[in-house]
């Protein structure tokens, strides 16, 4: 298991492993002791290298380890070494993606290429690695316009372009950039569709909406990001989003794991692919979908890629959501208001609530999704549990000076 505690998540993906019946090999760039506890109990050894992204140092390490221990499979589920992931399976001759198939799932450009030929609706793109390309690129997309990267997780570096004043201002902040892709804008909802696989047959889907679109959130400090988990897959709206996800794994070819996938249902109900990668969704997503089946998916995941099934059957009982608090001012966290309010109207509802203490320096919102604090909150109705996370989104504040 590749970085097997960083990011945290990736600590219950790997106890999940142990729990499945594994001897799990953690090969990572933290220290052992750093290692959180969950992950450092769930293997049987740990590798510490210098440094994840030295390939050939890797899978120079994991040749000599091979020499001694029979090794079964490569998992990785950090986006930036899933393509060492892919060059260690094929090193060692394992199952699993491999670099040519990983590609797609990590090159927005090559991927969209490949669902473009299969007739896939995408948005219209081209990849641009110069300051000339992207102006090209913009005179025949035509505003607004979206500019982002080519291997890009979330929407870090993502920018909505409605002129070309506003293209001539976000150049400077693309510069570290070696190539984007610049693409048509979708004007509509956005939904996720993440599965767990194995031996490309889909066994277990979760569709999730978002409250405002992800590029808004981005833009606008104020606002609250929600990501609502639909109990009802079938629907009426989800079901071209669940059609598009699937053509989309038959045509990248991909079999076993957790995937996440983008896609767009504009006005007129057509379904636009966004993007998808080989990978859960990030953002504390596994635990929304969690808290909506009453399942641990970590474990489930981990079934799937050693037994080819899930052991207990996953059941949508809950709608859930969660939403993501940004203080208001700079420095520490000085005190909550409306908390005590929803939380006495809502508390039933409410599963998770990981706030900042009072004290604690508030984060960056630019640089992380979770802002200053989550709440998780759930309800089998939908529009119940839309209203509850909307309260909690307009009406929990966090202070900080």
């Amino acid at each position: 298991m590749l970085s097997p505690g960083y990011p945290a998540e990736m600590a219950f993906f790997t106890r999940g492993l142990a729990q499945a019946g594994a001897d799990v090999i953690g090969l990572g760039d933290q220290g052992a002791d750093d290692l959180p506890a969950l992950a450092r109990d769930a293997l049987a050894h740990y590798v510490q290298v210098g440094d994840l992204a030295a390939g050939d140092q890797v899978a120079a390490t994991v040749a000599e380890l091979a020499r001694r221990v029979s090794i079964d499979r490569v998992e990785c589920l950090w986006e930036p070494y899933m393509v060492l992931a892919a060059r260690l399976r094929e090193q060692l001759g394992l199952p699993g993606l491999t670099v040519a198939q990983t590609l797609p799932f990590r090159d927005k450009e090559q991927m969209k290429q490949l669902l473009d030929a299969a007739g896939l609706r995408t948005p219209w793109h081209v990849a641009a690695e110069t300051v000339a390309e992207v102006w090209a690129a913009a005179e025949r997309t035509g505003y607004p316009l979206i500019v982002k990267p080519i291997d890009g997780a979330g929407s870090a570096d993502t920018y909505r372009v409605g002129s070309a004043a506003e293209l001539d201002a976000i150049l400077p902040s693309l510069r570290h950039l070696p190539r984007v892709s610049v693409e048509e804008f979708i004007d509509g909802e956005e939904f996720t569709y993440d599965t767990i696989c194995a031996d490309g047959r889909v066994l277990f889907e979760n569709i999730c909406q978002y409250h405002p679109r992800p590029l808004v959130t981005k833009m606008h400090e104020w606002v609250s990001p929600i990501t609502l988990a639909l109990r009802d897959l079938d629907a009426p709206g989800l079901q071209g989003g669940r059609d598009l996800g699937a053509a989309v794994l038959r045509v990248l070819g991909f079999r076993d794991g957790f995937t996440h996938m983008e896609w767009y249902r504009k006005a007129d109900g057509e379904v636009v692919f966004g993007e998808i990668g080989a990978r859960p969704p990030g953002a504390r997503t596994v635990d929304v979908m969690n808290y909506a089946t009453d399942s641990d998916l970590f474990s489930a995941w981990a079934q799937a890629v050693t037994q080819g099934r899930i052991a207990e059957p996953v059941e949508r009982r809950f709608n859930a959501a969660s939403i993501f608090k940004r203080a208001r001012g700079a420095g520490r966290i000085t005190h909550y208001e409306g908390l005590d309010e929803l939380l006495a109207r809502y508390g039933e509802q409410v599963v998770a609530l990981e706030l900042l203490p009072v004290g604690a320096p508030r984060r960056d919102w630019r640089a992380t999704t979770i802002g200053d604090g989550m709440v998780i909150v759930r309800h089998p109705e939908l529009a119940q549990a839309l209203e509850i996370a909307q309260r909690f989104a307009a009406e929990l504040h966090l202070y900080a000076s």
